[in-house]
């Protein structure tokens, strides 16, 4: 007697050259859409487990960080802030920074840490960078909600530039899906990758308004500056919880396309790599 699991029709994935294409990934992540949530909700789960402080880390990285910039750079070495206090200047700064961050990290090592998972079951291996990704999400959440008391603190009300806050997080999230993507599929390859992370992250992050405003740069470079995707973002969110500055529009255009090409071009060398990561991983 057939039982309803048995009687279930069984997918076929056929792998042929057009499932290097990148629209033909998306299309089959679309489909697996429930390992993604999944892998979020365990990552989510594991993050803070035995943790003493638990979700309080969440709170408590960008506050330190806040304090550490606000001491070197806010007081000893004087940085401008655009007419912010540093101390919330600083905070937005680190907010989005916070998300690509601790969506980089885990994502660039994920398939490595997932070694069992990736060699013993068939599932499109882009849910796992993408799932490590989305997890830094939550973080952004809470942050953004500690950040309300502080903007009372200092007078700062919402004005109509907040509706462009997902827009901006969304930017962040592909950035960092850019990045961690093409970070995995090379890491599986080449495991300097992982040692090269942390020393790339710390220099990405100076290279980013996240201490500085980009008004210190030359007029004529700010759009070459742009190209880092974090700045339009950093900026954006300023721009957006704040109200205070004129919307970044130059500079979110160049940091768009060059998330657009970033995207486009780690989801395609995946893709391409992919079907060797069961043999290197």
């Amino acid at each position: 007697m057939l039982t309803a699991a048995s009687a279930a029709p069984l997918r076929t994935v056929r792998i042929d050259a057009r499932f290097d294409r990148v629209g033909t990934r998306l299309r089959e992540l679309w489909a697996h859409r429930e390992v993604v949530y999944f892998l979020v909700w365990r990552d989510v789960k594991v993050r803070y487990k035995q943790t003493a402080l638990g979700v309080a880390w969440v709170i408590l990285q960008p506050l330190l960080m806040m304090l550490v910039f606000t001491a070197l750079f806010g007081r000893l070495a004087r940085v401008p802030s655009d007419g912010l206090p540093y101390p919330v200047f600083a905070y937005l700064g680190l907010l989005p920074w916070q998300l690509f961050a601790t969506g980089l990290g885990p994502a660039a090592n994920s398939l490595v840490a997932n070694e069992r998972l990736v060699t013993k079951v068939y599932f499109p291996r882009l849910a796992i960078p993408v799932a490590a990704v989305i997890t830094g999400l939550v973080d952004v959440a809470v942050g953004l909600a500690v950040l309300a008391p502080a903007m009372l603190h200092y007078g700062f009300a919402p004005t109509r530039a907040v509706l462009a806050l997902p827009a901006l997080v969304l930017l962040a999230t592909a950035a960092a899906t850019a990045a961690g993507v093409g970070l995995a599929a090379l890491n599986v390859q080449f495991r300097d990758v992982r040692h090269a992370l942390p020393f790339l992250a710390q220099l990405w992050m100076f290279a980013t308004p996240v201490a500085y405003p980009s008004s210190l740069l030359p007029a004529r470079w700010r759009l070459v500056y742009a190209l880092n995707p974090m700045v339009g973002v950093t900026e954006g969110f300023r721009w957006a919880l704040l109200g205070r500055t004129p919307a970044p529009l130059e500079l979110l255009i160049v940091s768009v396309a060059a998330t657009a090409v970033g995207l486009w071009a780690a989801l395609a060398w995946f893709a391409r790599v992919e079907r060797g990561f069961a043999d290197t991983v």
